[in-house]
């Protein structure tokens, strides 16, 4: 098992990103240190996962600073003095600009196959609705790098998931969710043993 690789993690509700990888870390089976958690919701029921693994939290509301670069450094200040080399977004619905020394250092989760269903306002049980309504017959999700545009970034990897014929949006949502729940974790390993590899957009796993 490769050293443990430090990272933050940003989250705005429930927390359910968060929780999977707690779980895998205790497991013994995910190769990171979760030093710090923040949340751009002060209500997050995700702060608790935090607390009960004895993970430092904060809460930086978007509406309570003057600006989106204040944000973006509310963010991410933290992050450096934490001393993380990743960010992973779990379920974070704020729009935050990436710093220079952050870029391809933040990844994120998306419950769909980028660049389909996927843009602002495009998460949660949006994005499966959108998927049955256009009668699409394969979803997934898709693990990428964050840059300054909604589900832009470089794709690192992704999951596929059937759409079937009796899905309902939560139907639908459970299956692609227990496909994150792997994606995630299986990104951050490919990370921590130094087997990513970039060349412009697109991204190499060796």
């Amino acid at each position: 098992m490769p050293a443990a690789l430090p990272i933050a993690v940003l989250i705005s509700g429930g927390g359910t990103t968060l929780r999977n990888l707690i779980d895998k870390i205790t497991a013994g089976t995910l190769p990171v240190e979760i030093r710090l958690v923040i949340s751009s919701n002060a209500q997050a029921s995700g702060l608790q996962f935090a607390a009960d693994a004895g993970i430092r939290s904060l809460v930086v509301e978007k509406s309570k600073v003057a600006s989106t670069a204040e944000f973006s450094e509310q963010i991410f200040g933290p992050c450096r003095a934490a001393g993380v080399n990743y960010v992973a977004m779990g379920g974070f619905l704020k729009h935050v600009l990436i710093p220079p020394d952050f870029e391809n250092r933040v990844i994120n989760i998306h419950p769909a196959l980028i660049p389909a269903f996927c843009g602002k306002g495009m998460y949660g049980l949006h994005v499966h609705e959108a998927v049955l309504a256009y009668g699409a017959k394969v979803s997934g999700c898709t693990v990428h790098f964050v840059d300054n545009e909604y589900d832009h970034g470089p794709i690192i990897l992704q999951r596929p998931v059937n759409v079937l014929p009796t899905d309902t949006a939560d139907s639908l949502q459970a299956r692609v969710f227990a496909a994150e729940c792997e994606a995630l974790p299986d990104a951050l390993c490919q990370l921590a043993t130094g087997h990513v590899e970039m060349y412009g957009r697109v991204v190499m796993i060796r």
